[in-house]
């Protein structure tokens, strides 16, 4: 599946999932408000992490993604770090619904689709690479960081016109982490009603 269909997809993902916090109300915000709040506040840190995770790996990326096997920084901790930091913006934004639900239905779909994604991409890096992407297949994990391998140049060099394209699609985890919050406030005044309840 091309980067465009990858793409694509997401966005399809996104468009249905958009309606749960718009059509429902968490069933922790009367009962058990602290736990509400608390979600909430997870939200953020979560959101946090991965727009600054984000960021961090397209700082190494930025350009060089086709010609270059990336190794360094984020790409030292795990083999596929923007896909994690995307995972954790996602449960984030999902834990700003204050629901359990709707970061579970994120993960779960994520875990479901995005390990196809990722082969893909895999065979074709050893197209592009040979023999030195798998000795750091080798060492570095797919998914889950190590800091055994951890490194980091003293300089790098970055396209900054392509960089600041990444940008804008690190911090939309930021800007949608307002849906959920905008869907309380139109339930709250009635503007909006909530048809079923998500715990």
């Amino acid at each position: 599946m091309g980067i465009d269909m990858r793409i694509l997809s997401t966005w399809i993902f996104v468009a249905c999932v958009i309606p749960l916090p718009l059509l429902s109300a968490s069933a922790w915000e009367d009962g058990w408000p602290v736990f509400a709040n608390g979600l909430f506040m997870l939200a953020i840190v979560f959101v946090a992490i991965a727009t600054v995770g984000r960021l961090w790996c397209s700082l190494y990326i930025a350009g060089k993604k086709q010609q270059t096997l990336v190794v360094d920084g984020p790409y030292s901790l795990c083999r596929n770090p923007l896909y994690l930091f995307s995972l954790i913006g996602a449960i984030g934004v999902g834990l700003a619904s204050q629901t359990l639900t709707i970061p579970l239905i994120v993960a779960a779909s994520f875990l479901i689709y995005y390990p196809h994604i990722i082969k893909a991409e895999e065979k074709m890096l050893i197209s592009l690479h040979g023999d030195a992407f798998r000795d750091y297949a080798n060492k570095v994990p797919r998914f889950i960081p190590s800091f055994r391998n951890f490194k980091e140049p003293t300089s790098y060099s970055v396209s900054p016109v392509i960089f600041r394209r990444h940008c804008f699609s690190a911090i939309w985890f930021v800007w949608i982490l307002a849906l959920p919050v905008l869907a309380e406030s139109l339930h709250h005044v009635k503007l909006l009603h909530a048809y079923f309840t998500l715990y």
